[in-house]
């Protein structure tokens, strides 16, 4: 069993090695934007809400994210482990996170960090645009640059919560999908083998 972080900014390929890593462990890919974007699709009051917030590139409470991460994390599929794909985002989420698996007798064992330059996202979200013909409401550039800012100022300081566990294994995100999977591939194995 092992429960990963996937980190990086918005646009950094998380989506895409997550997808990599369920089929290549059987782990549960828990996205929030997914778990949010089916409230959203579904019309529910909290999909409501999360929509004005997320089309504004603003970050949806706490409060709500851990409620929908608590419940599904008991789920048949999250029992060989899962990727935690977009939480958490903030300080008091990953204090939140940590208090909720240590009451389920779980951990994380490692926080995936995708590196990728800030040029390099604009691009990428440029032309996730064009290829999905704006399909997503939020894949713009101005969204982009509202949630790199959200995500410096918020997001990034959960990195040194987990940097003082020791979790943190940084992953060039400026190479190739499949380099970059290799990457996680290796520290995978080698967490694997020493049991966490």
């Amino acid at each position: 069993m092992i429960n990963i972080i996937l980190f990086g900014p918005p646009g950094a390929g998380k989506g895409t090695q997550a997808t990599r890593i369920r089929e290549a462990y059987g782990l549960a890919h828990l996205s929030t934007g997914d778990m949010l974007r089916e409230a959203v699709a579904a019309g529910t009051e909290i999909g409501k809400q999360a929509k004005a917030i997320m089309d504004a590139g603003k970050l949806v409470s706490d409060e709500v994210i851990c409620g929908v991460v608590a419940d599904r994390i008991e789920q048949r599929d999250c029992a060989k482990g899962f990727i935690l794909d977009g939480f958490p985002r903030t300080v008091p989420q990953a204090h939140a996170l940590d208090e909720l698996l240590a009451r389920k007798g779980k951990a994380i064992d490692v926080v995936l960090l995708i590196a990728v330059d800030d040029e390099a996202l604009v691009e990428r979200i440029e032309r996730r645009n064009q290829e999905s013909g704006g399909a997503r409401s939020d894949d713009n550039v101005e969204t982009l640059k509202s949630r790199l800012k959200v995500y410096y100022e918020q997001t990034e300081p959960v990195l040194p919560v987990y940097r003082e566990k020791g979790l943190i294994r940084e992953i060039d995100g400026m190479q190739s999908i499949d380099q970059v999977t290799s990457q996680i591939e290796q520290v995978l194995s080698a967490i694997q083998l020493t049991g966490g």
